[in-house]
């Protein structure tokens, strides 16, 4: 059973990456292309296996929350407030990528980070290397904020 709960918990992470990397792959090679991009714009070819790794870590901490039980009022709440905060993660690369509303991308980026330190807060009084492992994760995110603040305000 608990095999079944990893493999699952990953499973839900790295697909909401796969969502994410489809509504991404119609616009990388053309639409992003034509942006104007700040100078730490790290390459293309960085962003997928990082956040193949991120959504690794997130998958992880998921199942060592889960491992926690379902009994506890404050596991159950944590688990759904982080599924709620993964639709978010996924609807950033539809709002950035497939409409192209860079703003609006910018305050969902806002939203996530502030979901991501909530889970953080939620995991670590469960189960303190669950939050650990989300922080490579807050911490990109940050930095993707940045990223996104700085294509906006210059194009």
């Amino acid at each position: 059973m608990k095999i079944f709960k990893f493999i699952l918990c990953i499973a839900i992470c790295e697909g909401v990456g796969i969502i994410a990397g489809i509504a991404t792959s119609e616009s990388v090679n053309t639409w992003y292309q034509s942006l104007n991009k700040p100078s730490f714009t790290p390459p293309n070819y960085i962003f997928a296996p990082v956040w193949s790794i991120l959504y690794l870590l997130m998958g992880i901490s998921l199942y060592l929350i889960w491992n926690e039980g379902l009994q506890r009022k404050n596991v159950k709440f944590t688990l759904y407030f982080f599924i709620f905060h993964l639709l978010i993660n996924g609807l950033w690369s539809f709002v950035f990528f497939k409409w192209h509303l860079i703003f609006l991308a910018f305050i969902t980026l806002l939203f996530l980070w502030n979901m991501i330190l909530i889970s953080f807060i939620l995991f670590y009084r469960i189960n303190k290397l669950a939050a650990f492992l989300l922080l490579p994760y807050l911490i990109w995110v940050m930095y993707a904020s940045f990223l996104n603040y700085f294509i906006y305000k210059i194009n």
